[in-house]
């Protein structure tokens, strides 16, 4: 990394921990670079950062003390050097990438973009190369048997930026066995996920939720039936689900994503309470009729400038047009002012 480009990470990097409420980010005489950071937030938890610019190499050593200090995590980065790093760009709009984000995918000599589990608005993907510089992407293939990319990562900076948080996808925790097994250095750099987005925008409230789901596509004869089963688990328990839809029709991931539909998704659902065979919540009419009348929460596009959030019953959300990227709350009783916020989305398709 050159001088220059050092200082621009360090830039960007002080302005990441500047939004978090750092108090001060000053150069000694000696070329170090130290950082300290106290969370601003009611006091119940601090962060200390400090980072070393050294012969080009920005390393940054962050330690988050939790509640009375009994409770810590420290975590260190070297912005410069071999190996693998797994960069979180936002869920879809790349002004949610921090900027500590920036500042690896901008040193990086290397940089992918993973494009099968998520999608990045076309849009984006132009933008991209301005504010990081040059990528290739990378689909499922290439991460499930990434020989070639860690045998580049023992040799140089190479980053994966995937879209939304890089550690929900269980073929990125696999990544970092492979790395551990092959001796090279790996890192994650956090991103806001669509999920968490997801439930910060439906309003219902964070706790009241029980296990996600993802209902995929089926493939011929094959249509599994635990994600319905898992949402009834739910039910039963009082808890909304957040429900993801899955993107691959062929399920290889080899070919660009094709986001299933609301209304997909609501057959899917029926067809899957078909097979089943079981009966709805009350327990006298088949659950293929009564799911239509469940009350859900449509959320597309979210963390995009085409964001929409709509709520009505399952049957009438299915019919929204419009959109690229979905995904579902299946709300259960609700609980405080979960009513009127849901009432408050319920808009015309």
């Amino acid at each position: 990394m050159t001088s220059s480009n050092s200082l621009k990470s360090l830039g960007r990097l002080c302005g990441a921990l500047s939004d978090s409420g750092i108090s001060r980010c000053l150069p000694s005489l000696s070329g170090h670079i130290i950082m300290s950071l106290f969370s601003m937030s009611m006091s119940l938890s601090r962060t200390i950062t400090s980072c070393t610019d050294l012969f080009g190499t920005l390393r940054c050593r962050i330690t988050f003390i939790m509640g009375n200090g009994s409770a810590r995590f420290t975590m260190t980065a070297v912005l410069e050097g071999p190996g693998l790093w797994l960069i979180g760009l936002g869920p879809g709009d790349l002004r949610h990438m921090t900027s500590f984000a920036l500042s690896v995918a901008e040193a990086c000599d290397k940089r992918y973009l993973e494009g099968y589990t998520a999608i990045l608005p076309d849009d984006q993907e132009e933008k991209l190369g301005d504010l990081v510089g040059d990528w290739s992407k990378v689909m499922r293939e290439d991460i499930e048997n990434p020989v070639e990319i860690i045998r580049q990562a023992k040799n140089v900076m190479v980053g994966i930026m995937v879209v939304g948080d890089p550690m929900q996808a269980t073929t990125h925790i696999d990544l970092k066995i492979r790395c551990q097994e092959s001796g090279v250095p790996f890192h994650v750099v956090p991103g806001l996920s669509a999920t968490s987005l997801a439930v910060s925008l439906s309003g219902m409230q964070s706790y009241r939720f029980g296990r996600q789901v993802t209902i995929p596509f089926p493939y011929g004869d094959y249509l599994p039936t635990s994600p319905l089963e898992i949402i009834l688990k739910n039910y039963s328990n009082n808890l909304h689900t957040l429900v993801l839809l899955d993107l691959d029709p062929t399920g290889m991931g080899s070919a660009p994503p094709e986001p299933m539909a609301p209304k997909q998704a609501y057959e899917i659902l029926k067809a899957m309470a078909e097979r089943q065979g079981e009966y709805g919540r009350e327990g006298n009419e088949p659950l293929s009729s009564s799911i239509s009348d469940w009350n859900a929460i449509l959320l597309s596009d979210i963390g995009t400038s085409e964001q929409r959030v709509v709520s009505g019953s399952l049957s009438d959300i299915s019919e929204f047009a419009g959109g690229m990227m979905h995904c579902l709350i299946l709300t259960t009783e609700f609980s405080g002012m979960e009513k009127e916020i849901f009432e408050s989305l319920k808009a015309d398709m």
